[in-house]
């Protein structure tokens, strides 16, 4: 197993199906380190949602298990690697490189929202290249189903709406909003709303002092000003019309939305890759030597639902 990726309590590893070579993501939760840092609902809702979900730009579960200290979720392998990495190497992308990837993600948001279901962690490092180019929408930990609005503070703090941080209850608008960042960052080269910590960031956002460089294109600027719009009911894409507003916007009048969806439009990106396994477009770690503790069984319980 080669290693791919860490994060705080699980780690994501490469892995060959013995019979077939086909590779998958290996998605690996350490049981104990779950329950310390209070993402259990997190792991309930990353399995339900992703279950529901079947799309070209969204990451696929293919199965998940648990043994006695790990949950285990075996993904779809994407070897491309994250658009953030393609992004800081070129430090900012082009105004048409730009569209392409904001309207693969459109399509994934539309896809999503249809199903009544809230993403809440978009971002560069989530979105995944595959072998063709495409994107693929992974890391569902903060999705949620949606009945009526949700009071949970999660994302990433440059990436947050206003008014998750007033803790008025959010919904899919903040998706929209996430976007809007998004589309500014691979313009600019970096979030319109920063700091030197999470509370400066925090009050950039809400005080919403939206700044563009001189070089940004006129047209996106209309799109991510009105995405970025701080009244959630006047946001684009929440509005009467819903997607079809952020569809129909002038800075995505060259696409091909059908053609999009279909996978014919072609990628500005087409990642290196020289055999099925290669994992050279992700940062390589140390495999861990160390078990962790033993799960005892109330603690293996809270995850029944989830293997």
């Amino acid at each position: 197993m080669l290693e791919e990726g860490t994060g705080t309590f699980g780690r994501v590893e490469l892995t060959k199906h013995r019979r077939t070579g086909q590779h998958f993501a290996l998605k690996i939760l350490n049981i104990h380190k779950v329950i310390k840092t209070r993402q259990v609902e997190h792991v309930h809702n990353e399995k339900k949602v992703l279950n529901q979900l079947e799309h070209p730009f969204i990451v696929k579960l293919i199965s998940t298990d648990m043994d006695d200290t790990n949950l285990y979720m075996i993904m779809e392998f994407i070897p491309g690697g994250e658009l953030f990495s393609y992004l800081r190497a070129s430090r900012v992308f082009s105004n048409a490189m730009s569209r392409f990837y904001a309207a693969e993600i459109v399509c994934a948001l539309e896809y999503i929202h249809g199903k009544n279901i809230v993403y809440r962690d978009l971002k560069p490092e989530n979105l995944m290249l595959c072998r063709d180019g495409h994107i693929k929408m992974a890391d569902f930990g903060f999705a949620k189903e949606l009945r009526d609005r949700t009071y949970t503070l999660c994302g990433t703090p440059e990436y947050l709406a206003p008014e998750s941080l007033a803790n008025k209850g959010h919904n899919k608008a903040v998706d929209w909003w996430a976007l809007g960042i998004l589309i500014y960052e691979m313009m600019a080269g970096r979030p319109p709303f920063r700091g030197n910590n999470t509370s400066e960031i925090y009050d950039s956002i809400m005080e919403h002092k939206l700044k563009f460089p001189r070089s940004f294109n006129l047209v996106a600027k209309d799109i991510v000003k009105k995405l970025l719009e701080i009244d959630r009911t006047l946001r684009l894409g929440c509005m009467k019309n819903g997607v079809r507003d952020v569809l129909d916007h002038k800075w995505f009048q060259k696409i091909d939305w059908e053609d999009l969806r279909q996978l014919k439009v072609e990628p500005p990106i087409i990642p290196t890759l020289y055999h099925p396994g290669d994992t050279g477009n992700f940062d390589i770690y140390e495999e861990e030597k160390e078990q962790g503790p033993i799960a005892e069984l109330a603690e293996k319980e809270m995850f029944s639902e989830c293997c």
